[in-house]
């Protein structure tokens, strides 16, 4: 544990269900850790305390005494470190927030979704020592303060020797705080990755099913071929973040199940109930990061001229839901809508 009288403070600032569960391993490993966000979570975390469980077999309680939690981001006036996890959206008007209250040198890491909001923060914050950051799992909200790490992965951070000083605790949090001296890399295979996103929020399944069907996974290869060209055209080479190298990856999703499991069984490692982040999103009627994600890969394609319709037309399926089309694709269906558009492009 953290030494007493040396705790950081920390302040997680856009208090979802990643925040929490990262804010509250921080929070178990003796950090002075402060949630903002939405009263409802706060309310329910404040009554009943954490219990932040994994696919791993991970229990841990955090007592509502081990955290506080506020609506008002002034909390963030002697914070140390500043984790924001809010929606990519909303990163210009949380780093505004924040403007006029934090210290000066105050360490701020985007833990988000996306290419660039370090660099929006920076710009709004330039007496801040702000670092991109990536929180690589997935996280289910369960009633009563329990939140469920479904997915494999750790937490991923622009390496600086700022964080030295919260070595200590980033270590017994148990988080698996990884420091990258070249986290865009890392960034881009994280889209990639994320790619699958708007597929199995489309798809209304659990991540493992969707994932374990054939049908989606060749959509999710449509996506990533299409991304992997304008990336190699723009010269942008994604880290290796799966047991085979990205171009590889992409090719194995197209094999049949039994195959893809033999070779690429770990991907699958994921909890029954888990399902993506921009799913939640569409069930909770809330916009999705869809722009962050797709819509890096149209950016990138109209930057270096190659044309991006498979991304392009997921962005206007996953428009469509946030309006109200709550359409459930069957792996086919979605499969011959997005091999529609390759063809039409060519």
């Amino acid at each position: 544990m953290t030494p007493p009288g040396s705790a950081p403070r920390v302040m997680v600032l856009g208090a979802g269900s990643i925040g929490i569960f990262v804010g509250g391993k921080l929070a178990g490993a003796g950090a002075d850790v402060t949630f903002i966000g939405r009263p409802r979570l706060l309310d329910e975390i404040s009554a009943s305390g954490l219990r932040l469980t994994d696919l791993d077999g991970l229990d841990q309680r955090v007592e509502a005494s081990a955290f506080r939690t506020a609506t008002d981001p002034a909390a963030a006036a002697d914070a140390d470190l500043v984790l924001i996890t809010v929606k990519s959206a909303d990163t210009e008007k949380a780093a505004r927030e924040l403007s006029g209250l934090v210290k000066p040198g105050t360490v701020v890491i985007s833990l988000q979704n996306g290419i660039g909001n370090d660099a929006v923060i920076r710009e709004v914050l330039p007496a801040c020592v702000v670092l991109a950051g990536m929180v690589m799992f997935n996280v289910v909200h369960r009633e009563n303060g329990r939140f469920h790490r479904g997915t494999a992965g750790g937490v991923a951070i622009a390496d600086d020797a700022v964080l030295n000083r919260f070595a200590p605790v980033l270590h017994e949090s148990g988080l698996g705080v990884k420091r990258y001296p070249d986290l865009l890399s890392v960034q881009w295979a994280k889209l990639l990755l994320n790619l699958n996103n708007p597929i199995n929020a489309l798809s209304g399944r659990p991540l493992r099913e969707e994932l374990g069907t054939r049908d989606y996974r060749r959509c999710l290869a449509l996506t990533q071929q299409e991304a992997l060209a304008v990336m190699s055209r723009a010269r942008i080479r994604p880290a290796r973040l799966t047991p085979l190298p990205p171009e590889l990856m992409a090719r194995l999703l197209t094999a049949p199940d039994g195959v893809f499991r033999r070779v690429a069984g770990r991907v699958l490692a994921i909890d029954p109930m888990a399902r993506s982040s921009m799913a939640d999103d569409l069930a909770a009627g809330r916009k999705t990061e869809i722009a962050w994600l797709c819509g890096e890969i149209v950016t990138l394609g109209t930057m270096v001229g190659l044309p991006t319709p498979v991304n392009a037309r997921l962005i206007e399926l996953i428009a469509a839901a946030e309006n109200g089309d709550r359409r459930t694709w069957s792996g086919p269906e979605l499969l011959a809508e997005l091999s529609a558009v390759t063809h039409s492009d060519s």
